[in-house]
């Protein structure tokens, strides 16, 4: 069996869009990004060599693949060596129903991303890693496909944004198994999928009669 784990760099109000420069993708207006550049530090470049120090293949959404295409390909020998001399061995599973050349050596389409990556999961290999990919990601949290999450958040409010969580992202609870801070304030975490979301209750039994008419209020206003 393999496991589904999303790697994703998001602010404190979730968004994800574009963290790498400016053009990576403006698409909506966005016009922050670059945001993850002035927050690198040593501990930070840690925990990146670290997820990507084990055996691991890319599984990424259409657009977030064109992006990677266009640069770990050329990027051998360069200050990002180790992450491009891993990407470019290994495959990349990628999500899409359009006709986008996959010419990345080693890339693989996937034309029904829920139904491909369940099939997937139920093989022997390496754990399929998203990066980016929020459209992708969002499909996956839909159908319990993922596994583990690793968040990278930054001490920023970004506003709106293509965001790790849409508005009808499926409740789960998740338990952190790890977790660091870095020099520059960006809190790592990871996660695995603890199951279903527990709740409770801290109001009296009975209700007051404040509490009774509280409750009926909130009922009739909807």
């Amino acid at each position: 069996m393999r496991k589904v784990i999303t790697g994703a760099f998001v602010s404190l109000d979730g968004v994800m869009q574009a963290p790498g420069g400016p053009k990576e993708d403006p698409t909506q207006g966005f016009e922050l990004g670059g945001w993850v550049v002035p927050y690198m530090d040593e501990v930070f470049g840690e925990a990146i060599t670290e997820m990507f120090d084990q055996p691991f293949d890319l599984l990424l959404g259409r657009k977030t693949y064109e992006i990677f295409a266009a640069h770990w390909p050329y990027a051998e020998g360069g200050t990002d060596d180790f992450i491009a001399k891993r990407f470019n061995s290994i495959t990349k599973y990628v999500a899409t129903r359009s006709g986008v050349d996959l010419a990345w050596r080693g890339s693989v389409r996937l034309s029904d991303a829920a139904t491909d990556v369940a099939r997937l999961k139920r093989e022997d290999g390496p754990a399929l890693l998203t990066q980016g990919s929020s459209v992708l990601i969002q499909t996956l949290i839909a159908n319990d496909l993922i596994d583990e999450i690793r968040t990278f958040t930054f001490p920023i409010v970004l506003g709106r944004g293509k965001k790790l969580f849409g508005e009808d992202a499926k409740p789960a609870a998740f338990a952190l198994v790890d977790h660091k801070v870095t020099t520059k304030g960006v809190a790592i975490g990871r996660y695995h999928c603890a199951g279903a979301v527990v709740t409770g209750d801290y109001a009296m039994d009975p209700p007051t009669p404040a509490e009774v008419a509280r409750r009926e209020r909130m009922r009739r206003e909807g």
